[in-house]
């Protein structure tokens, strides 16, 4: 039989947890609910019924799907993806509408997900700036248009934010950057974004990647860079990028892709370089670059390196043998001149590509066996898959 004391402390038990219950169903807060249902309004096709539980007669904290609230009542997430998966299936759906600006009414929303929706269109509200807690900002892959609004300056709070794969123009305001100290993922590609990359990036002091591919930004990479030392991903290709690529892109030593392709960028390749000591993916190609490369390339991490398309010379450096991890070496349609070194032999690349250049005598052993084509456009070049050298 148990004792008083235990009876007690049981019933005290049932108490606490029946109040957190309490607490934690509190019923959805009027002003989310009503802010919910008027963007539910504005969505002109549901085909899946991802909205078809938000109910104005059912509780939006309790019985909503992709709606959680806090403590309090209010509102924190917002989860209506087209593209999302259960424990066995995954399922790609998507809504048609536009975003209404209520959700900006949405106070303590911390998680907005409305990506790949594929449908939505019209623009950004800026009224989504009043989402002062908003953390987590996910509006990519849909069909939205014109610029980012100047008031997402507030959003100071972000650590990610993706608005790519939309059809949004204009700059990106520098005020915008100049707060997001707690940023770490940004994500603009595939949009119709220009003007320069503001120098206010400086300020993005805990970004780990930046992606705004395939748009049409231009001017100069920004010198300051390179004081955002927590790096790994850095994506500008695609855009209309003009100048040198900074010295001071060396000081990332974080830095795992740095893809700079189908831009205009001149002048040579620092010697800054062999500070990124960590490496692996690095795409140059089709640009107006110039001079060699440095000799320091060799004590890099590299897996993959495409430099074609510019107007590089010199020699190869021997040192590139001293790339065993590389699998990819694409330096076609340059001006590279001398011969390929012995050291190369030593490389496990399986994709090669030294074509249209200036090399000359002997083709190294290789371990893989590499196509003609790798090594045509060099009229002084000769041995296997070329025709034999001649003997003297």
């Amino acid at each position: 039989m148990a004792s008083k004391s235990s009876t007690k402390i049981t019933s005290l038990l049932v108490l606490i947890c029946f109040a957190t219950f309490s607490l934690a169903t509190e019923a959805c807060h009027p002003t989310d609910k009503a802010a919910l249902l008027d963007f539910k309004s504005q969505i002109n096709q549901d085909p899946t019924k991802l909205l078809q539980t938000w109910n104005a007669s059912t509780d939006c904290c309790v019985q909503w799907e992709g709606v959680a609230c806090g403590s309090t009542g209010r509102v924190v997430n917002l989860t209506r993806p087209g593209l999302f998966s259960t424990d066995d299936s995954i399922f790609d759906t998507f809504m048609n509408g536009t975003i209404s600006p209520s959700l900006g009414n949405l106070e303590f929303l911390r998680f907005l997900d409305l990506s790949n929706l594929k449908q939505l269109v019209g623009t950004i509200p800026s009224t989504l700036g009043k989402l002062t807690h908003l953390t987590d900002f996910f509006l990519d892959t849909n069909q939205l248009i014109g610029p980012i609004p100047a008031s997402f300056e507030k959003l100071t709070k972000l650590r990610r934010m993706y608005l790519s794969d939309n059809r949004l123009s204009g700059s990106v305001p520098a005020s915008m950057l100049q707060h997001m100290s707690s940023l770490s993922e940004l994500g603009l590609f595939n949009n119709q974004l220009s003007g320069g990359i503001p120098s206010t990036i400086r300020n993005l002091v805990s970004l780990t990647k930046i992606d705004i591919h395939g748009n049409q930004f231009s001017g100069s990479i920004p010198s300051t860079i390179g004081s955002l030392k927590k790096l790994n991903y850095v994506d500008l290709s695609a855009n209309k990028i003009t100048g040198n690529i900074p010295q001071s892109i060396g000081q990332l030593s974080q830095l795992n892709l740095l893809y700079l392709f189908q831009n205009s960028l001149s002048g040579s390749i620092p010697s800054s370089f062999s500070g990124l000591s960590a490496l692996k993916f690095c795409g140059l190609e089709d640009n107006k670059l110039t001079g060699g490369l440095p000799s320091s390339i060799g004590k890099m991490s590299l897996q993959r390196l495409v430099l074609d398309n510019n107007q590089l010379t010199g020699e190869l450096p021997v040192s590139i043998g001293n790339l065993t991890n590389l699998d990819t070496l694409s330096l076609k349609n340059n001006g590279f001149t001398g011969k390929i070194p012995s050291s190369f032999s030593n490389l496990n690349v399986l994709t090669l590509d030294l074509s249209h250049n200036k090399l000359t005598g002997k083709i190294p052993a290789f371990k893989t066996a590499f196509p003609a084509s790798s090594f045509e456009g060099n009229s002084g070049l000769c041995g296997s898959p070329l025709p034999p050298c001649k003997t003297a």
